[in-house]
């Protein structure tokens, strides 16, 4: 193992045995089933960052070390080659990006592993959701027109606001949203589908019904397919610490709020429910407002995933966008039960009421999905 510093970042190089993640359902947020983490650490050193946190087990100082894994194409060539595997692969979109590292920091420039990861991708056919805060990913433009002509690339930007000055305080070491912008009209302008993840919006600060307004018009009129939001998670330990150092240096007339929202001790970091769902009324009446889907449309994954996932995903979807108006329903716990199956849904139609959750109007939004690969109720309900 060699250790290097680049521009004031520690490099330490391994060889890693494993690299592509695989999950036992398909996640929802992301449409994937597959994900992978190139490096480990981040350069960026987003303030907020829960990579930070010590459950996720980082070398070294985060937002200062960064672990590249020097072998990684050559795992993930032996991992995804189907001849000789015992469990064949799922079909769905692989992520690239997210996790503890972003694939487009700044020692991507050098090591240039997420662009060849990208031609291995390329290689081997798979659709492709690239997540990054980075405009670096506008460099492998060539490799991700290709997958998204022989099947399809989806490129979702990071936020957690629009805002160049606020972005400055909390994300220093990333290409303001400005840029990051820029990038996402260019994308769509050569015709990929893209998305926005406004996660985490920072609590008083990003999260204002004015904040969240001006960033959702913003990509409104570049046309972006869906935003997935989400809250900031504070997990206590060195995620919490730092970004409190953060806080009462910039902000230090909110202390005293973020301690009532993040003082209750939950283990995943999570504020009250009372601000979340303030947070999450906000947001959804601004989304509803600019016609903007809240999840990745079905029709940008319909014809890549398996039957089962696609009404997983769907039904997660549908339970999320109840959530949102306060509602509660049971599409959650058929979803994940439908996700454990090992038959196809099209060979149990007549057996649907035996799955746990799935009562008559599940029954039925299954039945149109599989006939159909869409659902009316769910274009009734997602705006």
């Amino acid at each position: 193992m060699r250790r290097r510093c680049i521009r004031e970042v520690n490099i330490r190089e391994i060889k890693a045995n494993s690299v592509l993640l695989k999950r036992k359902k398909i996640d929802s947020w992301f449409v994937s089933r597959y994900g992978m983490n190139l490096y480990r650490g981040c350069a960026h050193n987003c303030v907020y960052c829960d990579g930070r946190s010590e459950r996720y087990h980082v070398d070294g100082v985060f937002g200062e070390t960064v672990v590249v894994k020097t072998n990684a194409v050559d795992i993930l060539r032996r991992e995804l080659k189907p001849i000789g595997r015992r469990v064949k692969l799922k079909p769905g979109f692989v992520l690239v990006g997210g996790g503890v590292g972003d694939s487009y920091q700044p020692v991507e420039k050098q090591y240039q592993l997420t662009r060849k990861t990208l031609k291995l991708l390329c290689e081997y056919r798979w659709p492709v959701h690239v997540l990054t805060k980075s405009t670096l990913v506008e460099r492998d433009f060539d490799i991700l027109r290709q997958i998204n002509q022989q099947n399809r690339a989806i490129i979702s930007f990071s936020f957690s606001s629009t805002n160049d000055e606020t972005s400055a305080v909390f994300e220093p070491h990333v290409p303001p949203p400005s840029e990051r912008l820029k990038i996402m009209a260019f994308f769509k302008r050569n015709g990929f589908a893209c998305g926005m993840f406004l996660l985490p919006v920072i609590p008083f600060i990003t999260d204002t019904p004015e904040m969240i307004t001006e960033t959702l018009r913003k990509v409104h009129e570049i046309g972006v397919d869906f935003i997935i939001f989400g809250g900031m998670t504070l997990k206590e330990g060195r995620q919490k610490e730092h970004f409190f150092n953060s806080l009462r240096a910039h902000y230090p007339e909110l202390a005293a709020k973020y301690n009532q929202i993040y003082g209750g001790g939950n283990k995943w970091g999570q504020p009250t429910e009372d601000y979340y769902a303030k947070v999450c009324s906000v947001f959804n009446e601004v989304s509803v407002k600019y016609k903007i889907d809240r999840r990745m449309p079905p029709a940008l994954c319909s014809d890549i995933l398996s039957e089962n996932d696609l009404v997983t995903v769907m039904l997660e979807q549908l339970d999320y966008f109840l959530q949102l108006e306060g509602k509660r329903s049971s599409f959650g716990y058929a979803a994940y039960a439908i996700s454990q199956l090992n038959a196809p849904l099209s060979t149990m139609k007549n057996r649907l009421r035996e799955i746990k959750g799935v009562g008559e109007k599940t029954e039925k939004i299954i039945l149109e999905i599989l006939e159909t690969k869409n659902s009316s109720y769910y274009n009734n309900i997602k705006f």
